[in-house]
């Protein structure tokens, strides 16, 4: 198919050489040019005084004075015709397509053929699985480790972070939600509710608490505060009031 598409690109491109080594065209030289307007100027002159508006002796006058140009002109030497230009036009046709073969093969390497979709499947099936892999050694791991500890939390902190890689949101942010309630950390917090926003595709009352707690804590400079309160702008909308009244943002 590559091969296809190649040869339509060099056809474009030699098209309009093509074109001009294929019109059949007069050349005028200076001769031919200047004899051809004199003969104009003749008969616009016999056409001037058989409509009355040149008078018999302007008209000998005029007439003769043209036919003296007329000569003169005749007189002018003609170049002989370059032949060679055709054949710079032949040459360039060929030497395009060749060119940019030339210039394409040892980079892109047409003759080899591309992947097949079934393999490139099978390598994604197979790094999945080994990312499955992990995760479960991380869970076990887990289970062996004291909660409330520092290795759990930066082990939940972990698992967190794999599952995302996986697009798993939801179990993210469940696996999250176990490290802040071991400590708090506002950023920790944002990706939280993030997640669990993306996951659930809208803001969730845990997801907008946790912005909440996140905007209350965080630096006047974070550069997520923007996006935490955008998503309580939308949980302002979409979820429904509290006892207290409605959902506020900061």
């Amino acid at each position: 198919m590559i091969w296809l598409w190649m040869a339509l690109l060099a056809l474009l491109a030699v098209a309009p050489i093509g074109y001009v080594w294929a019109r059949r065209g007069t050349v005028r030289y200076r001769r031919e040019t200047a004899v051809a307007l004199h003969r104009a100027q003749l008969d616009e002159i016999e056409r001037d005084r058989a409509d009355g508006r040149l008078p018999e002796s302007e008209f000998q006058g005029a007439r003769l004075e043209v036919q003296r140009r007329l000569l003169a002109a005749d007189a002018i030497p003609e170049p002989e015709a370059n032949r060679s230009a055709r054949g710079l036009l032949i040459v360039t046709l060929v030497a395009v397509p060749i060119a940019a073969l030339a210039l394409f093969v040892p980079f892109d390497m047409p003759f080899i053929p591309s992947e097949p979709h079934s393999a490139v499947m099978k390598a994604v099936h197979e790094a999945d699985s080994k990312d499955d892999a992990l995760i479960a050694a991380l869970q076990r791991k887990l289970a062996e480790i004291p909660p409330n500890s520092p290795r759990a939390r930066q082990g939940y902190l972990l698992l967190g972070q794999a599952l995302v890689s996986q697009h798993k949101l939801a179990e993210a942010a469940k696996a999250w939600n176990v490290a802040l309630s071991m400590k708090f950390n506002a950023t920790l917090a944002a990706e939280t509710a993030e997640a669990e926003t993306e996951a659930a595709g809208h803001v969730t009352p845990g997801a907008a608490q946790l912005f909440h707690q996140a905007l209350a804590k965080a630096p006047a400079n974070a550069p997520w505060r923007s996006l935490a309160e955008q998503r309580l702008r939308e949980a302002a909308v979409t979820l429904p009031a509290t006892p207290g009244g409605a959902t506020s943002t900061p």
